[in-house]
């Protein structure tokens, strides 16, 4: 399987790295083109390449997209058509301008990219747990320590293949629901960024 990356910042490039580690080819973009990516991919090693957004979105199997709120309507919509995306974006106001439907409390992030990309398959993951902690606090199942993440999707079947990866990558899994309960564990909440395990993780989400 190829996971294509849109978006290559600390917490996109720890993400590949997680994966390449369980032996995933991913194919890292960014919208200042492949070039820009060398070292990132000679890091990385031989399961990792990087193309253009349109090539990272056409090639992967299941696409990361890791990119600034603000640039949401840059992602491509054509090459995603039917394709898990996993959507690690967070809004902060002070870096990507005010967004009304927002701040009002009218939709969340995901719901947003799921209306950018109506043929596609969006899941909230990854966007409540610090970039280093992906590599610091994964955990093979059994494990004492093991943290347990949230994700939440409108589509059944694509969170239960996001979760099979999740479990693979190091973590447990909690389903909060529906992309509108992705709310729960944005930036700000009593859920982002906690190391938790699943009861703790829900009493967290409870909160917000």
């Amino acid at each position: 399987m190829k996971i294509g990356f849109i978006g290559a910042g600390n917490v996109g490039k720890n993400l590949a790295r997680l994966f390449v580690t369980h032996n995933y080819d991913v194919i890292l973009s960014n919208s200042r083109g492949p070039e820009t990516l060398k070292s990132a991919v000679l890091e990385l090693g031989a399961h990792a390449t990087a193309a253009t957004v349109e090539a990272a979105a056409q090639q992967g199997d299941i696409v990361v997209v890791t990119i600034p709120l603000k640039h949401y309507q840059q992602v491509p919509v054509v090459p995603l058509k039917g394709k898990i995306i996993i959507d690690t974006m967070n809004y902060y106001p002070e870096r990507d301008g005010q967004i009304a439907a927002l701040d009002e409390v009218k939709t969340t992030t995901s719901e947003l990219l799921q209306q950018h990309l109506p043929e596609s398959k969006v899941v909230k993951a990854f966007n409540s747990i610090f970039a280093r902690d992906l590599i610091t606090t994964s955990h093979s199942e059994g494990h004492p320590d093991r943290r347990t993440l949230p994700i939440a999707g409108d589509d059944t079947a694509a969170k239960t293949e996001v979760s099979r990866i999740i479990n693979e990558l190091g973590f447990d899994v909690y389903d909060a629901g529906p992309l509108k309960e992705g709310f729960r564990f944005q930036n700000g909440t009593p859920a982002y960024t906690i190391r938790a395990n699943r009861d703790e993780l829900i009493a967290a989400l409870n909160k917000a």
